[in-house]
């Protein structure tokens, strides 16, 4: 069942607040970022477990059986933060909450995260590629051939659809380039240490442990 008082849906305040007070020690609250290992190794909050969306669903069952304390999910903006809300609770967790306005919001606000190697968010990436491939369309539509008005009206096309969705296959696809994965640790690791409540063992030494959990 849901913690008593603590509202699905968190402002920054709320959970900067709960992670000062007495009551983080005793509900033991978890933050998992669902963020990439870059954008988590970029500013993260301190405390936070990453484990990023696309690895999430492999673990979903494991973490519904061990993790029973809160759970506040964290993304750049919200929007992966509410898909992995929705893919957890089809697992059958319950305890679950989001951080509104995700990383965006809570650095907005002015409150204190863990910086490191800065990268450019996965939202970012997104417009950055769909806005290229639609120019590119554009321009060889005009000056080579027709039909390559194909290709900005598919990236509107898909653009429309993640919208509607909140599925995008570009982001996905774009989460799993090494850029993204430069600094990414052991998922495995991850869900059991997000589920003992302790940092997880870095899997070598080139893995440093702030990468999956400070």
């Amino acid at each position: 069942m849901p913690t008593a008082g603590l509202p699905p849906l968190l402002h920054c305040d709320q959970l900067e607040a709960l992670l000062q007070d007495d009551a983080h020690v005793r509900l033991n609250v978890r933050l998992l970022d669902v963020r990439t290992p870059g954008e988590f190794e970029t500013a993260h909050i301190h405390g936070a477990y990453n484990m990023p969306l696309d690895a999430l669903a492999e673990h979903a069952d494991q973490l519904r059986a061990a993790v029973h304390q809160p759970v506040v999910l964290v993304c750049q903006s919200g929007q992966r933060a509410r898909r992995a809300d929705q893919l957890l609770r089809t697992a059958g967790m319950r305890d679950l909450h989001v951080l509104e306005g995700g990383m965006n919001a809570w650095s907005s606000a002015g409150r204190p995260v863990i910086r490191g190697v800065a990268r450019i968010a996965l939202e970012r990436q997104v417009r950055i590629v769909a806005g290229a491939l639609v120019a590119v369309g554009a321009v060889l539509a005009l000056m080579v051939n027709p039909l390559f008005a194909l290709l900005p009206a598919f990236v509107g096309g898909g653009l429309v659809f993640a919208g509607v969705t909140d599925f995008c296959a570009m982001g996905l696809l774009l989460a799993r380039l090494p850029y993204n994965r430069a600094a990414a640790c052991d998922p495995g690791a991850m869900a059991r240490a997000l589920a003992a409540g302790t940092p997880p063992v870095a899997p070598s030494a080139a893995v440093a442990p702030r990468s999956c959990a400070t």
